[in-house]
């Protein structure tokens, strides 16, 4: 199956597009991705269609660096629970291998190692979006996002030796070497950090020990709990593919590299279909849509997948005994 990724590696690309002229909302649906999902962090999208996304954009916004960009404006916060984890890791090298350990929690199309020689330490960072796509933007953002993290633990003045990336040079170095330093080298044979393994050993400096059992058992609880299942990854893509209007059952088994009857076989093992899972989250969804009075009925109908306001009531009606606007209007009065 196709990799996803959450939300989140996304964080703030909206902004970033904004401010350098471009229209994200149509890139996103360029690539079947909905800008109104965004806000929800912890969905899961299409790894190939992030990866896209960016070199789309960075062709439109004509700069080299878009990826890079993105990963300056990364925060602890993106990588979602493991977060709080690594942040209260007692040293550099736990969190930066806690990190890797467990990358597929925050993005299942990346892969990165980190090993020591001689001295220096190197992480290396790669990426399987599951289909055949240019990376560039995609891979300089992962890396840059490593170096703000292991900035965090080592101070803002930290440097590394070097940074590394397979492809060429841009036409304009600036921010690269900005954001890295005189260190940053390109046509090299691997993307990543090579810095010194001493550097692994630095305290970390936001660590509270009383608190770090806590998080532990935190995160633990959630890493076990996220064997994301097929029928999980359906429902995840179906709310993404919703709001395109292409959401079918063809579409979605694209998504996963499969084909059409294996997901159906896969669904059938776990008592499932795709048209009950459909209805589901459509029910889910719309609930919460229609509760929200500042979003029309027809644009509900519409971030459903409904061709038609009219198929919408109907289907609505049909689920929840009575029309949207009834619903919304019971909804909206208060119980005595």
């Amino acid at each position: 199956m196709k990799p996803l990724v959450r939300n989140a590696a996304l964080s703030s690309y909206v902004e970033l597009s904004q401010s350098l002229g471009i229209d994200p909302r149509a890139l996103m649906k360029r690539v079947g991705l909905d800008p109104v999902g965004l806000a929800v962090q912890d969905r899961w999208i299409s790894g190939a269609a992030v990866t896209e996304l960016l070199e789309l954009s960075a062709a439109a916004a004509g700069h080299e660096d878009f990826g890079l960009l993105l990963a300056e404006r990364r925060r602890f916060s993106n990588l979602g629970p493991i977060s709080l984890v690594i942040r209260e890791e007692p040293d550099t090298r736990s969190a930066l291998e806690l990190l890797v350990r467990h990358e597929s929690m925050y993005n299942e199309m990346l892969h990165s190692r980190l090993s020591e020689a001689s001295g220096l330490a190197t992480l290396k960072v790669s990426l399987e979006p599951g289909e055949a796509v240019a990376t560039r933007q995609a891979v300089e953002l992962a890396v840059g996002a490593f170096h703000q993290v292991l900035r965090s633990f080592l101070g803002a003045r930290w440097q590394p030796v070097s940074v590394c990336f397979t492809h060429s040079a841009p036409a304009d170095t600036g921010t690269h070497r900005r954001v890295f330093g005189a260190t940053v080298e390109f046509d090299r044979d691997f993307n990543g950090i090579v810095f010194y393994a001493s550097d692994l050993n630095a305290p970390n400096p936001m660590s509270d020990p009383q608190l770090r059992t806590y998080a532990r058992q935190y995160f633990e609880s959630l890493a076990v709990s996220r064997d994301t299942t097929v029928a999980d990854r359906v429902r995840e893509l179906i709310e993404v593919l919703l709001p395109t209007g292409r959401c079918s059952i063809e579409q979605v088994a694209s998504s996963l590299g499969v084909d059409r009857r294996t997901v159906h076989r896969q669904l059938a093992a776990a008592g499932e279909t795709f048209s009950s899972l459909l209805n589901a989250t459509r029910a889910q969804l719309a609930e919460q849509l229609v509760a929200n009075p500042r979003r029309s009925l027809t644009e509900i109908s519409g971030l459903l997948g409904f061709s038609a306001p009219s198929a919408f009531s109907r289907w609505f009606s049909e689920h929840f005994g009575c029309s949207p606007r009834q619903w919304r209007t019971r909804k909206a009065v208060p119980r005595a």
